[in-house]
């Protein structure tokens, strides 16, 4: 089965980035195809293994690599959506869930599974969008789960143990899941932190990244708050803190495994998704097909109507009471906000909840209705992935979203202060280290160039190479603090910084193997330093 997974993902993929077309929407059918073989017809995708396996990892890789100072900026707009929205999303598709013969219980439980939107998929989706308008849709996707479970759990309480609704019980299980959550995500990144500044063994480092995300969610989801909050929670304090407390090499390895394993997770689910609809057709015995087929739609519809009623009806409620000016500043126009209206994909949590709902009650009836909402929820998934994920980029081109100038902007003006702080610092260093003149003049003149944009590849040969290299490592950990202050005072942002922040990495590596391969081999005749193993010059 891992196998044929695999296989499916990369030839999917390739497929579709060779013919620029959705790559979800492919993964997803290529699962449909797979499902529909003999030996795949039985396959169950257990919900825990999604809520626990792919999960906790997929979120934490979202917030490690999204930008906190947009999230600061738009926090309100990304709670209102994360709550609010799905609050509203929940209510109107129990509505129409009810009238359509679903009892009020159940009918708020398959709210609850739709109404959340995807982090995977919507990252998918966002892609080529602008830096404010991707980070709104993923802060929401990340904080929208939490909301969205939250719900239904006390919502699967009453149905299936047959639980008293109650209005201020289940306002205090919000408040206690997002609180809580809070909470344990940011004692694990405390923890994480505190063991990173003792950490020097890359291979053990690489295992704690692996661990990290598990550490937060399990805890939380053990005591009954929210484990999504506990990872996005910890992986917003990693990525703020790790920029100090994680050397070159180990950041390296560490993204390099993350890149890899969350493109395997994130397909690998497209592909489980397509592989469980078969069986999930096949499953609904209490309606007709064309009923549920019916039902399933219009829900879907439900679905993608109320967050464009939201998103053009409550930011101008708000622009009605909140007049500032730097509200202003951040107002979109119609046009330009229909993006984020038509970014509302719903994915492999949606599924995995919907599974997790159980056939039976607590007394051992059958759930009526329960394969119904199966149904629904995998049809919900499937019509925003093919409809709005497939049509993203024509919208964005449409609402004239072009790529943000502020971004580079930003990434200039830290090219050229970080090269100052070098500037600044390299007459001390060069004192210390003792570099002949002639080697710190050449780098004073690349870092020059550095500072006007037109930085070259340093010289690592010649008279003085050693002494260089040591240089130029020293002056990188001054550029790092330097880049480090420009994204604590937020003149650039999260995104800005990892992007120099590779470059550096990539630096110091380069340097480090340069400065190995000169210790480790004698020098020539008349080079005038002495050979690390006691040999002089030329012996």
């Amino acid at each position: 089965m891992t196998v044929v997974i695999l296989a499916a993902v990369v030839a999917m993929t390739w497929l579709a980035r060779r013919l620029r077309w959705s790559e979800p929407v492919l993964l997803v059918a290529a699962g449909c195809l797979i499902g529909l073989t003999p030996d795949f017809r039985s396959l169950v995708l257990p919900p825990e293994v999604v809520l626990l396996l792919f999960l906790p990892p997929l979120l934490y890789w979202e917030s490690l690599t999204t930008s906190l100072r947009e999230i600061r900026t738009n926090v309100r707009g990304i709670m209102l959506l994360g709550t609010g929205l799905v609050l509203a999303t929940a209510a109107a598709v129990a509505a129409v869930g009810h009238a359509l013969g679903l009892s009020w219980p159940l009918a708020f439980v398959l709210g609850a599974v739709v109404a959340p939107t995807d982090a995977i998929a919507v990252a998918a989706v966002a892609r080529g969008l602008p830096r404010r308008v991707r980070t709104i849709l993923r802060a929401e996707s990340l904080i929208n789960d939490g909301t969205a479970l939250a719900l239904f759990a006390v919502m699967v309480g009453v149905v299936v143990e047959g639980q008293v609704f109650s209005w201020w019980g289940t306002v205090a299980r919000f408040l206690l899941a997002y609180a809580g959550g809070v909470a344990i995500g940011a004692a694990c990144g405390a923890v994480v932190v505190t063991l990173r500044r003792r950490l020097n063994d890359r291979a053990v480092g690489s295992a704690l990244a692996v661990l990290t995300p598990f550490a937060a969610y399990l805890p939380a989801e053990a005591v009954g708050v929210s484990g999504v909050l506990a990872v996005v929670t910890c992986g917003l304090i990693l990525s703020q803190a790790g920029p100090k407390v994680i050397g070159a090499g180990a950041r390296m390895q560490i993204i390099g495994f993350w890149e890899v394993s969350t493109f395997i997770l994130n397909s690998a689910l497209f592909v489980l998704v397509g592989i469980q609809t078969p069986a999930i057709v096949r499953s609904i015995s209490s309606v007709s097909l064309g009923h549920a087929v019916a039902t399933a739609l219009l829900v879907s519809g439900v679905v993608i109507a109320t967050r464009l009623l939201w998103l053009y009806s409550v930011p101008y409620l708000i622009r009605a009471v909140d007049r500032r000016p730097v509200q202003r500043t951040l107002r979109s126009g119609a046009r330009q906000r229909f993006p984020i209206a038509w970014s509302g994909v719903r994915g492999a949590v949606s599924l995995a909840a919907a599974l997790a709902v159980p056939a039976t009650t607590a007394a051992g009836q059958p759930l009526e209705g329960h394969g119904l909402l199966v149904f629904t929820a995998v049809t919900v998934i499937l019509v925003t992935l093919v409809l709005q994920g497939t049509t993203m980029p024509a919208v964005a081109r449409w609402a004239g979203l072009r790529s943000d100038p502020d971004e580079t902007t930003e990434e200039r003006r830290a090219h050229r202060q970080i090269a100052a702080a070098a500037l600044e610092a390299l007459p001390d260093h060069a004192g210390r280290l003792e570099t002949p003149p002639e080697t710190a003049d050449a780098i004073l003149s690349e870092l020059r160039q550095y500072a006007a944009d037109d930085a070259r590849a340093p010289d690592t040969t010649g008279p003085g190479v050693r002494a260089g290299l040591e240089l130029r490592l020293a002056l990188l950990d001054v550029k790092r603090s330097a880049l480090i202050r420009l994204r604590d005072q937020r003149s650039i942002d999260d995104i800005v910084l990892r992007r120099l922040q590779a470059v550096l990495d990539s630096e110091e590596i380069r340097i480090e193997l340069a400065l190995h391969a000169v210790t480790d081999q004698p020098h020539p005749p008349g080079d005038g330093t002495a050979d690390p193993r006691g040999q002089g010059p030329g012996e």
